[in-house]
């Protein structure tokens, strides 16, 4: 598992961990059942606190992508395709959340933005 921290991004460290690790559920890099690096080995190789990693493993299991074990581990849950579908979801919505703002910022009426996003989606 490979995790890169950018200290220059406004997003918290612990939802650079998470996001890192559920783009990796998605691609298949991880797999169902695939263990997870310690909260102690992840922080030390990351030069973090281990309660950051502890919040980011607490927040990736309340949100079914993993599963953790008491004095075992963290492993991958089982895939769930409606969770993932609706996690990615989830970052269209925003996406195009931000898009609408830009937009409103700019001047431009719902229905021109509205022409605007047909007008991408007959590409």
């Amino acid at each position: 598992m490979h995790i890169i921290i950018n200290s220059s991004l406004m997003v918290p460290i612990y939802e650079q961990i998470m996001e890192q690790i559920k783009t990796q559920i998605r691609d298949g890099s991880l797999h169902e059942n695939d263990s997870l690096p310690s909260v102690r080995a992840l922080s030390k190789e990351l030069k973090i606190s281990a309660l950051t990693v502890k919040k980011a493993y607490d927040h990736l299991e309340s949100e079914g992508f993993t599963v953790t074990v008491h004095g075992k581990g963290t492993y991958v849950a089982a895939a769930n395709p409606e969770l993932l579908l609706e996690e990615q979801k989830k970052e269209v919505e925003a996406d195009l959340e931000l898009a609408i703002q830009k937009g409103r910022r700019y001047g431009l009426s719902t229905e021109e933005i509205r022409s605007l996003f047909e007008l991408i989606l007959e590409d």
